[in-house]
Order: C-alpha cells, then structure tokens, then sequence
C-alpha cells in the first residue's frame, strides 16, 4: 500500500480492509513507517520507534480484534509497554524500562493495534504544551509555527500528519 492510499483511510477502513484481506498488516505498518520518516523529522511527534516489536507482533499473529493490523501509536506519558521505556517526557525516567503491559496497553493489543511507538508529551502531561527538554517541541503539521498542546501533542500531531490513523 502506498502512503497516499494509506492517508485516505481511517482506523476503521483499514481496518476493513485487513478484514477482507485487501491489504496485510505488514503493507500498513510499512506505509506508517514511511510516512513517519517523511514528517516525523520536522515535527518531532513520535519519539521512540517500535519497528522491531510491531514485526514480531505481526509475525506472532494478531487477535482478531476490530482493529487488527492497524498502526497506533502510544503516549509517552504512564503507559507502560513491556520492555520499553516510559519517560513521562521527563529526563528523571529516560531509562524507565516497563516489566509488563499496563492495562491499558492490553486492551489495545487485544484490540489488534500494531503499536509502532510512543510520541511525544509535555514532562508528566502537566503543561499545555508538547515542550519537554527531554525531547523538544512537537510542531503543527497545519502550522509549523505553532507547537502542539499537551498532553497529547505527539499523538495529536502525529495522526494529524496522517504517521497512523488513530493514536492514544
């Protein structure tokens, strides 16, 4: 799939799509990563990449969840992966590596998201702004003048620029 036809759908149509068999889950996840790399340089949305642990997932087998195969992408903020880091956008956690899925995390993968990585977010999801000094300001892919707001800035910048459908 190539990303202009990536960017016409939503997480439900892609979704349909892996259904009826249209398209695989390694086809999104390879559009979403390839969108990542043309506006994620500029924007700053997504700050720790899960390339590596969205193949092994997909190659594991996805449940049948109603969003099966379809790229998402996590909070850098309290949203625990396990081995990954969760930093709460704050250099005090750069290397807080989580020991198991929180619940949340669960029910995404229950829900057959792919999650490709974590994006961006204000130190703990504090301020109104995504200006960590661990990672620096998320832009807005309308105006990359302005940054982002919090706590959800990478997330919202990130599926506003079309990286995924659909982000926490």
């Amino acid at each position: 799939m190539q990303v202009a036809e990536y960017l016409r759908y939503d997480a439900v149509g892609l979704s349909e799509l892996v259904s009826r068999r249209d398209v695989s889950p390694v086809e999104l996840l390879e559009a979403a990563l390839t969108r990542l790399d043309q506006v994620n340089p500029t924007l700053n949305a997504v700050v720790r990449r899960f390339e590596t642990q969205s193949r092994d997932a997909i190659a594991k087998g996805l449940p049948d969840g109603p969003f099966a195969g379809v790229p998402y992408l996590l909070k850098d903020v309290t949203t625990q992966m396990a081995g990954e880091i969760t930093t709460n956008g704050s250099r005090l956690f750069a290397n807080a590596t989580a020991l198991e899925d929180s619940a949340l995390v669960a029910a995404y993968k229950r829900a057959g998201f792919v999650i490709c990585g974590k994006t961006n977010s204000p130190e703990f999801g504090l301020v109104a702004i995504t200006e960590p000094h661990l990672w620096g300001p998320t832009l807005n892919p309308w105006n990359l003048g302005r940054t982002c707001g919090g706590s959800s800035g990478g997330s919202a910048s990130a599926v506003s620029a079309g990286i995924v459908p659909a982000a926490q």
